[in-house]
């Protein structure tokens, strides 16, 4: 079992707490098997509501799979304690937005969608539904008669 992390970099402008949110927000990953090196060309998703019991009664996790080269059983989980907001004093450094429980599978890819949410970093405007899949976003905070926007989103994955 293996513990990796989804690292999360981005350019914050008049915005802060950038998360995702809710509990049936979607991680798409694309998942090497650990056994045969296998990776999948579509996207999959996990979120925090899937809940699939592992063989043997070991627990469950997110998401269980079988390898379709190997034929080997693989599971990931989302750690939810491990969720944390990206922050205005964060904006362009990397920072652990999640860390996964891993066995046989390995996060190779993350593709930022929809259902992401900020707040204005001075005047606390809400931003729901925020969609980072052209990893850039804008909007205008009228508290303050400024734009906002995230930027130049990228991410790397590491062993914790």
């Amino acid at each position: 079992m293996v513990k990796i992390g989804l690292q999360f970099k981005a350019t914050l402008e008049n915005v802060t707490n950038v998360r995702p949110e809710g509990e049936d927000f979607r991680w798409f990953l694309k998942l090497k098997c650990a056994n045969c090196g296998e990776i999948p060309k579509k996207w999959q998703y996990i979120n925090l509501l899937d809940n699939v019991p592992l063989k043997g009664g070991r627990g469950s996790a997110s998401m269980v799979q079988k390898c379709k080269l190997c034929a080997r059983d693989n599971s990931i989980d989302i750690l939810k304690d491990t969720i944390t907001p990206y922050n205005a004093e964060d904006s362009e450094r990397f920072k652990t937005m999640v860390e996964f429980e891993c066995r046989g599978l390995e996060p190779v890819d993350f593709q930022p969608q929809a259902g992401f949410a900020a707040d204005g970093a001075e005047s606390g405007t809400k931003f729901p539904e925020i969609t980072l899949l052209e990893k850039d976003w804008t909007d205008y905070d009228e508290k303050i008669s400024e734009s906002v926007g995230i930027y130049e989103v990228t991410h790397k994955f590491i062993k914790c």
